[in-house]
């Protein structure tokens, strides 16, 4: 029975050629469309659930009141740790911390500046990554221990073993290699190349005690059975306990975070972990689920567009004895046949289209064809999407009466609303509403993008300072200077484009004890910021130590810090630290972007040479060449730096990608929308084009009669627009609800303008004639003879 239903199938699917083709393309491009969005949404959903102790790793978080707000942030002092693992023992079953490293690797002539973190000896027993070689338990427990992943040790060894041999770092200490691990997943938050103990952090003095010194991360293994409410609430305190009694009492909060929602669940409101990442996952979950449903109801739609066809074959199917049960499996055999030919296809599809998609999504996604899950998974959703696409037709099919049907009396229903027309109503409302929300997004990026930065980041170009760079740092800049290669130069403690600290516990004259919890981003100088960045200097002069040697201690403030300090004349104002430094203002810069450009510019300070220095800028001279000058600036660091290169970073590149999330959330968008866009018009394209055959004779009488080309194919197209505008008018509230959400994220945004939806309206219109115009026009064209011959 099973396979006389797949054989009559497969011949009706022989017979109807373009039928068939339009189904199974649409079906293949819906599916392949979904999948390509559910491998991403796997692939986030995933990020570090494959550890082991998954369920019991969590990450510590700080939650403080600032600027009247309640916010959380996930670096914690680094003493944090070892106080959790002494002094709750019973709730803990390890702590362990980690911190970026970057240094130079040294393995004979090889040199190579490569990242890593600093962690405690217990790490990879907390986290599961899997060691080719080496011992978990002992590969970090030595000062001199290394553990290095896959990819570095081909890098350094090529095919060599690497167990076991020394690596020399920043030509000071050799690290013998007790570890091999395998290369990292791309579902991790982990980016590192190796791992360093953490007692090697000690020393090179880059550890300390101090509990209001947030630069770490923290991470707590929690005993079998421990609730984190309970912990949490034991913990909560353990900061603001531990400086009760020092000169900067603390009134940080401490709480835990499951490690992996950490991913997710990365935005804070009122203290609290809500959303992140998670809401771009249901939106393209959402999005997925629509395209296929779209892709369905074109079958739905040609199904029942044929349903005058197969009439007749229905009526002497019953006549003959067949149930209405054994229909409906015959039609669902049918649709099955289709999606399981369209899913071949899809997979195809997503195979080929796998490489430039990730390089879209910026991850390494890929088909294990060898899990058995995937062919489970694979089969299921095949079924499912056979069973969807063909249930409506199936049940529209089987419930024709035959007397009806064989008498001649049977016609196609012409009601003012038929689910037909809903389904075509219900895609296109979709699509189109993915079109508005597109153009939006993409509107709002170009809307950042034209903001004034306030800096000028031509030509600016920054390197981080490694080796000798801060020993030679004098000489250098004095050789970019005098040759020519630049035309200013300074020291930061963060690029520019970047926000790497943040304090408070500041006052000053006229200040309230309230104002100590107001957070000021952090940045320095050693001089010449103003002339080096290119930024705006509104009132006195910039930091200059060489003529005024007490700039050491001189600070810069931007327009915002000197706002909410409520300064009426700031220059020659002193400002007072917890822990006793005091800082003298000098300058008032013009606020500029060095976070989000969505966002308000928040109050900064740029401190003097007393504070400390990551990164070198410098800015080429203008009326010289960029190669040239990078050539130049190349053999000034290389002289006085030869083992670390020339690394370097431009300043426009580098604010360019504070766009990338956005713009990639845009493109994948615009993208599934145009594949909506295409799949709802093949299914309007096959509309068309059944009812030009079923109305042939009508065409053939008008044309007789005298009627135009033109009035024929309006009359052809008409019921099609007017769907197409049913859907525009649903779809526009949708989508402006949906993108007055989606924007209120941003306090730097868009209005959604009443041009995107005219420009909309006017696009699914075109879109809409071309599809249907061209049988439209083919039918009207026909010769009338041959529509009304006999038959």
């Amino acid at each position: 029975m099973i396979k006389n239903f797949f054989k009559i199938a497969y011949r009706n699917l022989l017979r109807n050629k373009g039928f068939s083709f339009i189904n199974i393309s649409g079906l293949a491009i819906g599916m392949a469309s979904a999948v390509l969005i559910l491998l991403w949404i796997q692939n986030e959903m995933s990020h570090d659930k494959f550890h082991a102790k998954s369920d019991r790793i969590y990450t510590s978080n700080n939650r403080d009141k600032f600027n009247g707000q309640v916010f959380a942030w996930s670096t914690t002092p680094k003493i944090l740790g070892p106080t959790l693992k002494l002094s709750y023992a019973s709730d803990v079953e390890d702590v362990v911390r980690s911190n970026f490293a970057n240094f130079l690797f040294t393995v004979g002539d090889k040199h190579l500046n490569v990242q890593g973190n600093f962690v405690d000896s217990g790490f990879l027993n907390v986290f599961s990554f899997p060691l080719r070689e080496g011992n978990a338990t002992q590969a970090l427990s030595g000062d001199y221990n290394l553990v290095i992943t896959q990819k570095l040790a081909k890098k350094l060894f090529g095919n060599e073993e690497a167990m076991g041999k020394v690596i020399r770092i920043d030509s000071v200490d050799n690290f013998k290699v007790t570890g091999v691990l395998k290369d990292l997943p791309n579902n991790t938050v982990f980016k590192f190349e190796y791992l360093l103990p953490w007692s090697y952090m000690k020393k090179i003095h880059q550890d300390d005690d101090s509990w209001v010194n947030n630069s770490i991360q923290t991470y707590i293994l929690l005993k079998p059975g421990i609730s984190q409410q309970t912990f949490d609430a034991k913990i909560k305190n353990i900061t603001i306990n531990h400086t009760v009694n020092t000169s900067s009492p603390s009134t940080t909060q401490v709480f835990t975070q499951l490690f992996r929602d950490q991913w997710l669940y990365s935005k804070s409101e009122n203290g609290k972990y809500v959303g992140g990442r998670i809401e771009q996952v249901k939106l393209f979950a959402i999005i997925a689920a629509f395209i296929l449903l779209i892709a369905c109801i074109n079958f739905m739609n040609l199904s029942t567009a044929r349903s005058e066809k197969r009439a007749k074959e229905v009526g002497i199917r019953k006549v003959v004895g067949a149930q209405k049960n054994s229909l409906i499996i015959q039609f669902i055999s049918e649709s099955i046949l289709l999606a399981f030919l369209a899913g071949v296809l899809a997979i195809i599809i997503v195979e080929l289209s796998l490489g430039g998609y990730n390089t879209l999504v910026g991850k390494e996604l890929y088909i294990d064809f060898d899990n058995p899950y995937f062919w489970v998974i694979a089969i299921g959703f095949i079924l499912f999407t056979g069973l969807l696409a063909g249930s409506y037709p199936a049940f529209y099919l089987s419930s024709y009466q035959p007397v009806k049907v064989l008498k001649g009396t049977f016609k196609a229903s012409h009601a003012l609303v038929t689910p037909r027309k809903v389904l075509v109503v219900l895609q296109f409302t979709f699509a189109i509403a993915l079109i508005i929300c597109t153009i939006v997004v993409v509107h709002q990026i170009k809307y950042a993008q034209s903001r004034d930065a306030g800096y000028d980041k031509d030509k600016l170009v920054y390197t981080f300072i490694q080796g000798n760079n801060e020993k030679n740092y004098e000489l250098i800049k004095n050789e970019l200077l005098s040759s020519g290669t630049a035309v200013a130069v300074t020291k930061s403690m963060s690029p520019i484009t970047q926000r790497w600290s943040d304090s408070w516990g500041f006052s000053w004259p006229g200040s309230k004890p309230g104002d100590n919890k107001t957070d000021f981003v952090r940045f320095s100088s050693d001089a010449d910021f103003v002339k080096t960045m290119g930024v705006t200097l509104k009132e006195g002069r910039d930091i200059d130590i060489k003529n005024y040697p007490t700039d050491s201690n001189a600070m810069l403030l931007n327009e915002t810090a000197v706002n909410i300090m409520k300064l009426k004349n700031p220059v020659g104002t002193t400002i007072r630290e917890d822990g006793g430094d005091e800082w003298h203002i000098v300058g008032v810069i013009k606020d500029f972007v060095f976070e989000s450009p969505y966002q308000k510019i928040q109050q900064l300070m740029v401190s003097g040479p007393k504070s400390w220095f990551n990164v070198i800028h410098y800015r080429l001279n203008p009326s010289m060449s960029t190669g040239k000058a990078l050539q130049m600036a190349r053999q000034i660091f290389n002289k006085y730096n030869p083992q670390y290169g020339f690394d370097y970073h431009f300043v426009d590149d580098a604010y360019a990608q504070k766009f990338e999330q956005e713009k990639r959330t845009g493109t994948l968008a615009g993208l599934f929308a145009g594949l909506t866009i295409f799949i709802s018009c093949l299914g309007l394209f096959g509309l068309a084009t059944y009812m030009a055959e079923n109305r042939i004779k009508e065409i053939g009488v008008r044309k007789v009669l005298g009627a135009s080309v033109t009035s024929i194919t309006t009359l052809l197209s008409k019921d099609f627009l007017k769907l197409v505008i049913i859907s525009f008018v649903i779809a526009s509230p949708i989508a402006w609800y949906a993108m007055n959400k989606w924007l209120q994220a941003y306090t730097y945004r868009v209005d959604v303008e009443w041009w995107i939806f005219a420009g909309t309206a006017l696009l699914s219109i075109i879109i809409a004639i071309l599809t249907v115009s061209y049988q439209a026009i083919k039918a009207a064209i026909a010769n009338p003879v041959k529509s009304l011959r006999s038959e």
